[in-house]
């Protein structure tokens, strides 16, 4: 059985930007078993062209993931809310194992179970190459750059 993960929905502007705030959280610990246990046993996914079903492609799909995109850093911003779905935007940094930098951008549709479980996650993302000197992302958020006034920049 799954624990409860709140904020529950149905999500108001104070629960919701909580929600993407704790996503943001879990994902900059590249750590893949935790970032499964905020998604449904039958969760499905679709990030760019790959389709998931379950904790256990998440867990092997983020494994891979972070194995590749070295020093990920992730920034989400809440772009939208409705009873038990999200829409956010996030950008991300990383760099391959030769060095390469990349920001990449997208936007995720979320959707919940009662419990707070995501059971559906549909992500649409772009890569631009970066340099080094182009980074602004170096670690968790740090705290003065929480809070309702939050966002990221389009460039």
């Amino acid at each position: 059985m799954s624990e409860p993960r709140p904020p529950f929905p149905p999500f108001d502007a104070a629960t919701a930007r909580q929600k993407v705030q704790a996503a943001e959280d879990a994902w900059n610990t590249r750590d893949p078993h935790r970032v499964s246990l905020a998604y449904t046993e039958d969760s499905v996914w679709r990030n760019r062209g790959t389709f998931l079903t379950g904790r256990a492609e998440i867990v092997a799909f983020l494994t891979d993931k972070w194995a590749r995109e070295l020093d990920y850093v992730l920034r989400k911003s809440l772009w939208t809310f409705g009873g038990d779905r999200i829409a956010v935007r996030f950008q991300y940094e990383w760099h391959d194992h030769d060095g390469r930098w990349f920001r990449s951008y997208g936007n995720e549709l979320w959707e919940f179970d009662d419990q707070g479980l995501m059971r559906r996650r549909e992500a649409s993302i772009n890569d631009v190459a970066i340099t080094a000197a182009d980074r602004r992302y170096f670690g968790p958020r740090p705290e003065h750059e929480r809070g309702p006034g939050a966002d990221i920049p389009l460039r």
